[in-house]
């Protein structure tokens, strides 16, 4: 399990846009699970929208892409890391909104890999029912954490 501080050293996102509490499951290069716990005192709760807050889902998906790189990245020796990049999205549904006081369950899934890039299978769930689902593909370059 990988707290928020042990994320933060393998990604370089920071305060607003680290969406991940913590990683609680890795497989090395096979899946992993992350935490967002939902709150409303998230930023993008201000705009989008008031009185009825609900989770952009890009953001969901951006979560899930996080989960994505730290799988990517925590098998790598650090002075081997790189920093991943989103992208592309395929295949992408959003099934009910995320509101505040959720929790969100990110499972990713490893499809391919090659030394330079991945596609995953990402789910979001929340109380075991699924609000989100994409194929996310991700860019390895030059690069690394702070």
């Amino acid at each position: 399990m990988l707290n928020v501080e042990e994320i933060q050293k393998i990604l370089p996102h920071r305060y607003p846009f680290l969406l991940l509490d913590r990683i609680i499951e890795i497989r090395e290069g096979e899946s992993a699970v992350g935490i967002k716990s939902v709150s409303f005192n998230e930023p993008f709760f201000q705009g989008h929208f008031p009185g009825h807050p609900v989770m952009p889902g890009v953001l969901v998906v951006e979560a899930m892409a996080q989960v994505g790189a730290v799988l990517l990245l925590s098998s790598l020796p650090e002075e081997k890391r790189r920093i991943v990049y989103f992208t592309g999205i395929d295949k992408t549904r959003f099934r009910r909104p995320v509101r505040p006081g959720d929790q969100l369950r990110l499972e990713l899934k490893v499809l391919k890999v090659r030394s330079r890039a991945a596609k995953m299978q990402g789910r979001a769930y929340v109380d075991g029912s699924l609000v989100a689902e994409a194929e996310i593909l991700s860019a390895l370059a030059e690069g690394g954490t702070p």
